[in-house]
């Protein structure tokens, strides 16, 4: 657990060693038996985020105006920032647009949670993000991927629900069993106390997991066009620098500054897990590409949120004793 958590803590460095690990495999190695390890590496990224979701948290009231905010940005503009940015810089690679999409489709993770409590925000309303993300971005994304990139790339949109369905609904249900049962046993002061945060450091090991064979099966083609990782990185970029600046001209202007740090992670923190497991699940050996491009957004994703939350007392005022 002291390895994993060491691990966990240096996300930053840990996503570039995975990767630069699974390009010296894929370069040296055979690589195809590894689609076998992406059905057990995705449940070991989501069920362990599963377990620690209060669903009741949802029938908590007071934060109407920032959840809705949030939930307009998440899916009233940035999937369409992104799909735009799909269509600027992949006009002839409709699967990395694919990945550009998911990763700007499916919002808050338990990074929204772990980053608005860092900055000072409102914690109970990014709770509530973020199981509210996790049920609107299952119901959308087949929407959002049959009309806007399905004359692209084949998208069958009972196919991307049946997915859902194994990738979040699955684990979700397990995660909400085994923390029902833990609660009975131990009680919830117990369960919040000791078992609750072992269990999200075990979703980082599935991360690395599936970014190593994300870069592995693609290890040969990056080996010959090495400037490809630059020209991916650059509209990731750009999608979460729009991010970031929509939530703090919005926050400033309409919300408290608690509800305007929770309003930020809200939208700027990605549910990437989900996003890799769909890339990887749905199209196969295709969806290589896609799942390098969110291997990537970790990296920017970790990253950015590691300055930005040095930057929230500029932004939004200091936080009040």
């Amino acid at each position: 657990m002291q390895l994993i958590r060491l691990v966990t803590g240096n996300l930053v460095r840990a996503i570039p060693v995975a990767m630069l690990a699974g390009l010296l495999f894929g370069l040296l190695m055979p690589t195809g038996w590894l689609r076998s390890l992406i059905v057990p590496l995705t449940f070991l990224m989501v069920y362990p985020m599963m377990v620690g979701l209060k669903i009741s948290q949802l029938a908590e009231r007071g934060d109407g105006r920032v959840q809705l905010l949030t939930q307009a940005i998440n899916f009233g503009v940035i999937p369409f920032v992104a799909y735009g940015l799909g269509l600027l810089f992949f006009p002839d690679r409709p699967y990395a647009a694919v990945g550009l999409l998911l990763a700007g489709l499916l919002p808050t993770s338990g990074m929204t949670i772990s980053w608005t409590g860092m900055a000072g925000g409102n914690l109970p309303a990014a709770i509530k993000m973020t199981v509210l993300g996790l049920i609107l971005g299952s119901l959308a994304a087949p929407l959002y991927l049959s009309a806007l990139l399905g004359a692209r790339v084949p998208v069958d949109p009972v196919g991307v629900f049946r997915q859902i369905v194994i990738i979040v609904l699955l684990p979700l249900l397990a995660g909400q069993l085994t923390r029902l049962l833990l609660i009975r046993r131990s009680g919830l002061a117990a369960f919040q106390k000791e078992w609750a945060p072992r269990f999200p450091p075990f979703s980082t090991l599935g991360v690395l997991g599936i970014a190593f064979v994300a870069i592995a099966m693609q290890a040969r083609t990056l080996a010959q066009n090495p400037a490809d990782i630059l020209w991916l990185l650059i509209p990731l970029i750009l999608l979460y620098a729009v991010n970031y600046v929509l939530a703090a001209v919005l926050g400033r202007r309409l919300l408290s500054r608690g509800d305007a740090v929770a309003l930020t992670y809200g939208t700027v923190m990605r549910n990437l897990s989900i996003a890799l497991a769909l890339a990887m699940n749905l199209f196969g050996a295709r969806g290589a590409e896609a799942a390098l491009l969110i291997a990537l957004a970790y990296v920017v994703q970790v990253q950015s949120a590691a300055w930005s939350v040095r930057l929230v007392d500029r932004v939004f005022g200091a936080r009040q004793a």
